[in-house]
């Protein structure tokens, strides 16, 4: 039997190898083989000489000497039985042998959730650095570019957000009773048997695939609340954006990560069955589970599943143990004194919190605890649409080598980026490690928060730049997370709508309001920190009369937060609301402070602030079960925030 030693032939016959391994060498590889197959030496080439019974083989080292087999390998002369069992265990030797494309992949199939699930990759890669995660996504994945100033620009197929209707919680016997359901809920049920039929598609395709990506990594800066979590993808994309978004590991914390505590299996190329009870129709499913610690995803591409998978984990992880997990940025002052940010998509939450005068903790997601705050995320996903350098240029500068750019558009000559372009979708985002920021501050942990700011864009233009709130009504406006939105101009409809979103976030919360909003307030009043409703939307006017906030503003209001100012300035009551308004500000006009002054009618100014009342109403409606979750007196209280009409 021959092999000849050259890498076309070779990878026919072991379809599995990489004969351009670094180190790779035949010789020596036919050299370990066991005594009944070692080769002897022949013209310069290995020539297996084995010996069964009475029969010796020898096949000569010439090129096409042997014919190949229908798979293009080489084969021994047909009747030759003893010599064609000769080369099956020799085939099997090399088989067992030769490297193989990845790394080696038993830190993943001898783990208890692999062997669970049947989780048996053809290769695996582990942790890869950047840069070769930035050949693999090039390589393989189509719609990848480098752009000029570095950072990596791809695409999320047809999905570009999240899909918040698709996401299920599995029900189950320990977590009924904790986890919110019913109305206004975002936990959608789904039962044991349709998530481990799920889990066995998403497995069946990872397994399927010629390669996945394992991200190893850690959730919370605090060592103590730390969690260990694996994501296993099949995109390049995908592992960068996590090694990005997650806390890194070291290659000692690689060797001993063990066991993960928590599992995302991303099969999201797959598509989910439409058909089964809890799909809604729908071929997209992300689909979560406290009692097996995984988390499934199919039919959606878009990595801010991911990101928010991991959060949501938290949701629930953290209240169990007496930390509050919020949804807000966070930053800190010369003093040590920190200030949480909490705001819906376009309020300014990324921006403001992201100042080059205050070390940035993080813009996404935190954790207040009994010793102070700490991240969640080792990163930053940072809205990119409209992006310019002397407004945000903290944000601007980060994005560089290592940074992700997701559905954007760019010069396909110069590879510059057109951050206006809504071309794919207004949601363009930038995805990078948190150390891409100058003054981040790492690790990222503080002391208690001295400042607590809620962040709202009424384009109703009835509330004020700033208002200062008592305990209730913190605890109220965190629940109600109000912004508003500009319908779309297609059917000739401009008017503003009034958009909540329960604790900032309500698509990632797992117990009721009421619990986190609670845990707030307690938080608050053992700390003495100050809360504040900011609007950054329009003044002067409702939409379409009259102007947006101007950040300069926003940013000189903020400023006197932190320098205690604000807290003892001169104030006023508001109407309905109840709140007290600020009559001086250092850098803000005092007429825009008040926003009925700027307004060009006082009786429109009236209706549309009564009307914005009563929509706060009509929402809180939908925790009306609040009572069975904080007691009847803490209901009352966080209700007695609100505005009266």
């Amino acid at each position: 039997f021959l092999y000849k030693c050259h890498a076309g032939i070779y990878s026919r016959v072991l379809p599995q190898s990489n004969p351009s391994a670094p180190g790779f060498n035949l010789m020596q590889l036919l050299n370990k083989a066991p005594a009944g197959l070692r080769p002897a030496k022949g013209r310069g080439c290995a020539v297996p000489v084995p010996r069964i019974g009475r029969v010796k083989a020898t096949v000569f080292a010439t090129a096409g000497a042997t014919p190949a087999s229908a798979d293009g390998s080489p084969r021994m002369k047909e009747g030759n039985t003893a010599s064609e069992k000769v080369q099956q265990k020799f085939l099997s030797f090399i088989k067992s042998e030769a490297p193989r494309e990845g790394h080696d992949p038993s830190f993943l199939i001898n783990s208890k959730h692999a062997k669970e699930c049947g989780l048996k990759p053809k290769a695996v890669y582990r942790n890869l650095p950047v840069g070769q995660l930035y050949e693999m996504a090039l390589r393989y994945e189509p719609g990848t570019h480098i752009t000029s100033s570095g950072a990596l620009a791809t695409t999320s197929g047809s999905k570009t957000g999240r899909s918040p209707k698709d996401k299920r919680v599995v029900v189950e016997k320990d977590t009924e009773g904790e986890i919110w359901r019913g109305a206004g809920s975002p936990n959608y049920e789904m039962d044991d048997s349709t998530f481990l039929n799920n889990r066995e598609t998403s497995v069946d395709f990872l397994n399927a695939v010629d390669r996945v990506y394992v991200v190893d990594a850690y959730a919370n800066w605090d060592p103590k609340y730390q969690y260990k979590i694996r994501i296993i993808t099949t995109r390049a994309y995908h592992a960068l954006f996590m090694n990005n978004m997650l806390i890194r590991a070291t290659e000692e914390q690689l060797e001993s990560f063990g066991e993960p505590d928590f599992v995302i299996y991303n099969a999201g190329a797959f598509p989910a069955n439409k058909f089964n009870q809890f799909s809604g129709n729908s071929t997209t499913s992300i689909d979560v589970s406290m009692a097996h610690k995984e988390m499934v995803i199919l039919g959606t591409q878009y990595a801010g599943e991911m990101k928010k998978g991991v959060f949501t984990i938290m949701h629930y992880l953290m209240p169990k143990r007496g930390i509050l997990s919020l949804h807000s940025g966070c930053n800190v002052g010369a003093d040590n004194d920190v200030t949480l940010f909490f705001g819906l998509s376009g309020t300014g939450k990324t921006t403001l919190s992201t100042d080059p005068r205050r070390p940035l903790i993080g813009d996404d997601e935190h954790c207040w605890g009994d010793h102070g705050v700490f991240n969640i995320e080792g990163g930053c996903y940072a809205k990119c649409i409209n992006l310019q350098a002397d407004k945000e240029p903290e944000i601007y500068k980060a994005i560089r080598f290592g940074t992700i750019l997701e559905n954007i558009k760019f010069d396909r000559r110069t590879r510059v980026v057109d951050f206006d372009s809504s071309e794919f979708t207004e949601n363009t985002r930038a995805s990078y490690p948190i150390d891409y920021i100058d003054n981040a501050r790492i690790p990222c942990i503080g002391p208690h928060p001295k400042n607590i700011i809620l962040l709202c864009c009424d384009a109703f233009g009835v509330l004020p730049p700033v208002s200062k709130l008592t305990l209730e009504q913190a605890m109220y406006h965190f629940i109600s997370g109000y912004t508003s939105k500009v319908a779309g101009t297609e059917m000739g409809v401009t008017e503003p709508e009034a958009t909540f979103s329960a604790c900032y976030g309500s698509a990632f919360l797992m117990w009721h309001p009421y619990k986190y909003a609670s845990m707030l307030a307690d938080k608050m009043a053992k700390n003495g920190a100050n809360a504040w409703l900011i609007n950054t939307g329009w003044t002067g006017g409702k939409y379409g009369v009259g102007k947006r906030m101007s950040l300069k503003n926003t940013r000189a209001i903020i400023d006197a937060i932190h320098s205690g100012e604000l807290a003892s300035a001169p104030m006023v009551p508001s109407k309905y609301f109840g709140f007290m308004v600020p009559t001086k500000c250092t850098g803000v006009p005092p007429e825009v402070l008040n926003p009925e002054k700027v307004w060009p009618n006082a009786t429109e100014f009236d209706k549309c602030l009564k009307d914005l009342a009563v929509n706060f109403q009509a929402n809180f409606k939908k925790y009306a079960d609040g009572a069975k979750y904080v007691g009847d007196d803490m209901a009352k209280r966080i209700e007695k925030g609100g505005p009266s009409v």
